[in-house]
């Protein structure tokens, strides 16, 4: 387990942008896989974005690809997501996840970590 706080979330207009931080406790940040999910009010958590321990590898979902950016600085052991060209629909509550090893994933269940999560409204 990895403890994780995200931070950055608010309320935002419809095309504006956001960037989301994750600061993650421990020695090893640079081993883990990370991932973003989401999840709407009444609606199951999805895959928003993950990145391998370098940072040279990254993955997107369709529906946010072109506008969000996951990075990570391992020397401040922080993961962060740019989010541009915002919608109403990318409403909801943004968490980070950490996963044990180093190997990108879209699956929730693939990550053992999570945050507490943090509100993320875009309106129209």
């Amino acid at each position: 387990q990895v403890p994780l706080v995200e931070s950055g979330g608010g309320l935002v207009q419809a095309g504006g942008s956001l960037r989301l931080s994750c600061a993650a406790s421990g020695r090893t940040f640079s081993s883990y896989a990370m991932g973003w999910f989401r999840q709407a009010p009444g609606q199951e958590r999805k895959f928003v974005a993950t990145i391998n321990g370098s940072g040279g590898s990254t993955y997107y979902a369709d529906s946010v690809k072109g506008r969000f950016t996951i990075s990570r600085d391992n020397a401040k052991n922080t993961v962060y997501l740019q989010m541009n060209s915002l919608k109403p629909e990318d409403t909801a509550v943004y968490y980070c996840a950490a996963r044990s090893v180093d190997r990108m994933s879209t699956d929730k269940a693939d990550f053992g970590s999570w945050g507490q999560g943090t509100q993320v409204t875009v309106s129209s």
